[in-house]
């Protein structure tokens, strides 16, 4: 079921790759987000489907960063997860 709304753990996944502005696996991101492996590959192709992360598919483990182009495909999912981020942030 797809849903228009914004999660914490989407949040953390797109603040983790943002910024450490490298290529990741989805166990580095489940790390960094400290999200379960699945929660974080999950997102990431979430955010590779709306074109905010990019994806080398590479051997062992597919590979996420932030797109360069990320503003340019989706500037309204963007903008969206740096308002959930800032609430997010506020409640801690």
């Amino acid at each position: 079921m797809e849903t228009n709304e914004i999660s914490a753990h989407l949040c953390r996944v797109y603040v983790s790759v943002k910024s450490a502005n490298c290529w990741m696996t989805a166990k580095d991101i489940a790390q960094a987000a400290k999200v379960a492996d699945r929660t974080a590959r999950s997102h990431a192709l979430r955010l590779v489907n709306l074109g905010v992360f990019d994806q080398a598919e590479v051997f062992p483990a597919h590979r996420y960063k932030i797109s360069e182009k990320a503003s340019k495909r989706n500037k309204a999912i963007i903008l969206r997860l740096e308002a959930a981020h800032e609430i997010f942030h506020s409640e801690d």
